[in-house]
């Protein structure tokens, strides 16, 4: 045994541990034929991140799972890695080369500027990694992937290569979502909408030939340069006579058709339609429909192009103002209505999305979905909970074709190559120099996947896939996928339909999905409110384990938590914080569970200084008492629970049960019991006292070291020595063996009586020091009369007297009912009766005065009228107050008299 210090210091601890987990070789698994396979594959961090309090959530789930399975006798496997993370990288290093040097990537050229990226992700990408092993999570370091690894690209090349040889990969004019910021195409999901107030512009469109029009309504006016049609609905009598026609188009020398197509709401605004194929998804497939031409009126940053005419140049905003303008002088506006509408942004950077037309690569995904919409269905992977499974089928079964180029260089670059000479496009796994059609030098596409492609190959792709590894053979599919719900359809989704496509299953059976951490106030966190939590400051404050066994309390899954903090100074009422002034100097509820941790420490502590033997074996059935055999049943109980709900993925339960069970019964309640027989060396039983407060402890901190690893790992090498470790021992197991039904009864009998006791004397306010003669009426009084020794220490009883009914019991008394018995305690065993008529005359002439001056007040109509509401109110409940304070101690008065 090793002698704890007598306050538990994370801060000295925590790397300590780490270091020697690590060394051990802890965190590294095998393909064991001799045990089952647990997998778990990390939602790869940006390299560019730094650790936030979502991840500190995420990654403090994933590790209780896999500590638990690794205790359970899994090869439990916790994958780690970080992602490229294309757009947000690569802004990145682009603002440091502007910034710094005053340089664009451009200016560099692409070899030296993926240089830069790659010294970028050499700099970076440790940071988030030494900032998981912080928090304590115990990933296998040893098998540590990147998304642009050797191993992690060439599974993209073979998917992009398998699915394009398939016609499942084409490139084509499609309209896209375009980040004129980002300068690259985004994918649906990639889009974040949000309502904006904006306008309708009702404009004249002028019939050729005559002097009648016809009034379109548009929120971007700015694309008219673009229309190529008119179109208005064929069951539309008002337009029926002009369908055929031409219209002048406004501000241009161009003439446009009037067209009918059902896709027209004839009750929507004017009903006539201006079609703008290169810049409206539903446009582009009229457009189609009725061969338009296609012209795209914009350049990569959103200024306007040559089809812009004198408004080349300009930011679109800007062509809108000025041509707004020009359209007023020219009597051609009709009307500006406001309009508020749902306006599509950039998840990366916020700037508006402009749909335009593009030569992009799609993934074709109604073949892609049917396999993957099958895995959910048939139960082959299950959500947990459930309801997101609808969220997910929903996507599924409404998907579009998914944009999988980007106009970046940082990521994985299509492994496509052009011949100019003979016009011969090859795709290839390998890199190509010239043309396998004409012999002549080929060009590689410049744009690269969407991060989320190589995302999608993670559960396989890290264990070796495409090559059949022994890896990938035991350990896939994984087990289970721990991710928040804001990223089903950017990742699980795709993971899920990758997998079934290239390996023929599910990637993983359970994705268990959490809600967001949110601050106080229940609002997301995020730079732009000032009101992020860093998880390692608060680790510093009060340690790994205490946060960790904040953000698993109370929750459940699927739901958001809250993470309230305190500032100083204090955030004024409906403001943001502002991390400059505000900072955060406590964490209530960490502190609580730092609490929790001290009160298990100093529980440890008393159990190691009376321990006078290195057997912490359970003691035969014999040599235990009553109150050991109660400990033991509430444990087993514990074990059962905890084990189901760990199971289940109800964390939240598991974690609430643990407290109750160390911090109520065995600190609160057990060690107490047992006391009076290690205080005592000549107690036979004390020996067996000390062996079950330590077999006790030492499943506990099992139970509880999925959750909080530092002190539990701190306080089992202080019981076993510094080679042994609870990280690889043996979970507990729930035996029926172990359930003392008749002693558990008995004890909680006495608990129970104790407690109506305590409850007297607290209601009386009498001292702990004051000892009363204790009253225990019951039919059956043998149970408390083996718990004698108990009443007399943890009741403060001076005697205790066992009745089997209330006759004969005189003079005033309080008492209580609880299971099995009435507690009865003379009035005058607790206090001084003249002393406390005194007192409560006392404070019943006080409570008449309070009242007597409420009614006064309230009874003064110049008050009512000009005092506020609220004080009014506030001084009739106070008058309710006093009154009930009233009656309690005139009550109180007559048990004296």
């Amino acid at each position: 045994m090793i002698e704890l210090e007598k306050n538990y210091n994370p801060a000295k601890s925590e790397e300590k541990l780490y270091k020697r987990w690590e060394e051990r070789g802890y965190f590294h698994a095998e393909a064991d034929p001799d045990k089952k396979p647990y997998t778990i594959v990390i939602p790869p961090p940006n390299v560019t991140g730094q650790l936030h309090m979502g991840h500190a959530f995420d990654e403090t789930l994933q590790d209780i799972l896999i500590r638990f399975k690794r205790m359970q006798g899994y090869s439990a496997l916790w994958v780690p890695g970080t992602d490229h993370a294309g757009i947000a990288t690569q802004i990145k290093v682009e603002a440091e080369l502007r910034t710094k040097e005053g340089l664009t990537r451009y200016d560099l050229g692409r070899e030296k500027f993926l240089e830069r990226e790659w010294d970028w992700k050499e700099k970076y990408g440790s940071r988030i990694i030494s900032q998981l092993k912080k928090i304590g999570c115990s990933c296998d370091w040893d098998r540590e992937r990147f998304t642009m690894d050797e191993g992690c690209s060439k599974a993209v090349r073979e998917v992009f290569v398998n699915l394009y040889n398939k016609g499942l990969i084409y490139r084509g004019p499609r309209i896209i979502n375009w980040c004129p910021n980002c300068i690259t195409a985004l994918s649906n999901e990639e889009v974040e909408h949000a309502e904006h107030a904006g306008n309708f512009w009702h404009i004249k469109y002028q019939i050729k030939g005559t002097d009648d029009y016809v009034v379109i309504a548009t929120t971007r006016p700015e694309t008219l340069f673009g229309d190529t049609a008119v179109a208005v609905n064929p069951e539309d009598e008002r337009y029926k006579d002009i369908v055929g026609k031409t219209l002048l188009l406004p501000l241009t020398d161009r003439e446009i058709p009037v067209i009918a197509d059902e896709y027209v709401d004839k009750e929507f605004g004017t009903g006539c339609v201006k079609i703008t194929p290169a810049h409206d998804p539903n446009d582009f497939e009229v457009g189609k429909r009725h061969d338009l031409e296609i012209i795209k009126v914009m350049n990569d940053d959103a200024t306007m192009n040559s089809y812009a005419g004198k408004y080349e140049g300009m930011d679109r905003y800007e062509c809108r103002k000025a041509m707004i303008k020009d359209l007023t002088d020219m009597g051609l506006l009709v009307k500006t209505e406001e309009h508020s509408h749902n306006v599509g942004q950039c998840y990366r950077c916020g700037t508006t999305i402009e749909p335009i037309v593009s030569d992009q690569w799609f993934v074709k995904m109604q073949p892609l979905a049917e396999a993957a919409i099958k895995a959910v269905d048939s139960k082959e992977t299950e959500f947990v909970p459930d309801r997101f499974s609808k969220t997910y089928m929903n996507w599924m079964e409404n998907v579009y074709d998914w944009c999988i180029s980007r106009q970046l260089w940082w990521g994985h670059r299509i492994p496509a190559f052009y011949c100019d000479s003979c016009g011969e496009m090859t795709v290839s796994k390998e890199d190509i120099t010239v043309c396998p059609k004409c012999g002549k030098p080929v060009r590689q596409e410049e744009d690269v996947l969407d991060t989320w492609f190589s995302s999608a190959l993670w559960p396989f792709s890290t264990l070796g896939w495409p090559e059949k590894t022994k890896d990938l053979d035991y350990f896939y599919p994984t087990s289970t996928l721990v991710t928040g719900y804001d990223i089903i359809f950017f990742w699980v989704s795709r993971m899920i339909f990758s997998a079934c496509e290239h390996t023929g299953k599910a990637p993983f059976k359970h994705v268990f999905i959490h809600g967001l951490v949110r601050d106080g106030n229940g609002e997301k966190m995020s730079k732009s409110k000032g009101n992020g939590v860093d998880p390692l400051q608060i680790i510093d404050m009060y340690g790994a384990d205490a946060l960790r066994f904040t953000l698993v309390t109370g929750v459940a899954p699927g739901n958001d938590m809250r993470f309230p903090v305190t500032y100083d100074p204090p955030v004024e009422k409906g403001k943001n914080p502002n991390p400059e002034v505000n900072k955060i100097v406590g964490a209530p509820g960490v502190e609580a569970s730092r609490n929790f941790a001290n009160k298990l420490w100093n529980a440890a502590r008393f159990v190691l200084m009376n321990l006078e033997t290195d057997d912490y074996t359970l003691p035969s059935e014999d040599e235990l008492c009553a109150e050991d055999k109660w400990i033991v049943s509430r444990l087993n109980t514990l074990i059962g629970e905890v084990t189901r709900s760990l199971e289940k993925f109800d964390i939240g339960i598991a974690i609430s049960a643990i407290y109750s069970f160390v911090w109520d019964w065995y600190c609160d309640w057990y060690i107490e019991l047992v006391k009076p027989r290690l205080y005592n060396k000549d107690n036979p039983t004390k020996l067996a006292a000390q062996r079950t407060l330590a077999y006790v402890l030492i499943n506990a901190l099992k139970l509880l070291h999925p959750v909080m690893p530092f002190v539990t790992e701190e306080i089992y090498t202080a019981l076993y020595g510094e080679d042994e470790s609870i990280m690889v021992s043996k979970w507990p197991e729930y035996s029926d063996k172990l359930t003392f039904s008749e002693d558990f009864a008995e004890t909680e009998l006495v608990i129970g009586a104790i407690r109506a006791a305590r409850n007297l004397r607290t209601e009386m306010n009498v001292p702990p020091s004051k000892k009363a003669k204790l009253i225990i009426v019951s039919e059956n009084d043998v149970p408390f009369r083996k718990g004698q020794a108990f009443f007399e220490k943890l009741a403060s009883a001076s005697e205790v007297e066992y009745l089997n009914s209330e006759e004969g019991i005189t003079g005033n008394t309080v008492s209580q009912v609880t299971e099995g018995a009435k507690i009865i305690i003379p009035l005058d065993e607790l206090v001084d009766r003249e002393k406390e008529l005194e007192r409560l005359n006392g404070e019943k002439e006080r409570l008449l005065s309070e009242i007597a001056r409420v009614e006064k007040l309230l009874s003064n109509q110049g008050y009512i009228a000009k005092a506020p509401a609220a004080l009014v109110e506030k001084e009739r409940a106070k008058g309710e107050s006093f009154k009930k304070m009233l009656s309690d101690v005139e009550e109180s008065i007559k048990k004296y008299q």
